[in-house]
């Protein structure tokens, strides 16, 4: 299913391209789905949660990078999960992008409001979460749109819309949501996707070359929203400008 909502600001894009800033459009769409994918092995569940807690240390609002590797040893089934990614991303259009993008296993308990424009500005994400069912969305508060977690959800989108993970009836991140324990930890597969591909700015309706005159005096990263550089409450997701 496509989602192409409407956000109600104009945002732009300030990414590096070589050794020259380039401008872009950043998009509502949201392309997403719920893959059927096995349930991981108890074994490798414990391992997850004694990552998080003993290594890690996930706190309410974190995202942080879990081993791979182990992951992958300890999943007979995991080749399985990577044959559904593939085969979705073909039926959005998106035959082989996933074979030259890297993937990570991340972890979040949780996730305040935030953007990834001013890091990935080139890229779009998809994900692919591997947790059952806990009662959380994902929400991008420019558009609206709620995405319900469940073993399988997958999307992808644009790395400048403002996101976060939050319970399925909350009207915002609260810390206290997620204090008990780490039962509402969610893991993820996911992938930085390239926007420039063809491919992938066609499937998200990513206009280039937006704002070229002031790429052309920028030194860093960023995202801007009607004009002024912007960051995200982390709590409600509002914009909120720095001037």
């Amino acid at each position: 299913m496509i989602h192409v909502p409407h956000p109600p600001n104009r945002l732009t894009s300030y990414y590096w391209n070589g050794d020259a800033m380039r401008s872009r459009s950043v998009s509502g769409t949201v392309l997403t789905g719920t893959l059927d994918l096995p349930a991981p092995p108890a074994r490798l569940l414990a391992d997850w949660e004694r990552e998080m807690a003993t290594r890690l240390f996930l706190e309410p609002g974190d995202v942080e990078q879990m081993p791979l590797a182990r992951t992958q040893a300890r999943w007979p089934e995991y080749g399985f999960c990577l044959q559904a990614m593939r085969d979705w991303t073909q039926e959005q259009g998106l035959p082989g992008i996933l074979a030259s993008a890297d993937i990570a296993l991340m972890a979040c308990r949780g996730a305040r409001y935030h953007h990834d424009g001013g890091q990935y500005g080139s890229a779009a994400f998809c994900n692919l979460f591997l947790s059952d069912d806990r009662g959380l969305d994902v929400h991008f508060p420019a558009t609206g749109l709620r995405i319900p977690l469940v073993r399988g959800t997958a999307m992808i989108f644009d790395t400048g819309q403002p996101h976060g993970v939050i319970l399925r009836r909350g009207t915002g991140f609260h810390e206290a949501d997620f204090a008990a324990g780490l039962d509402l930890a969610q893991l993820f597969l996911t992938w930085e996707l390239p926007v420039e591909d063809p491919r992938v700015a066609d499937a998200l309706g990513i206009e280039f070359d937006a704002d070229r005159a002031t790429a052309a005096r920028l030194d860093e990263e960023q995202l801007r929203v009607d004009g002024a550089r912007a960051v995200v409450d982390p709590a409600s997701g509002r914009w909120l400008a720095e001037g």
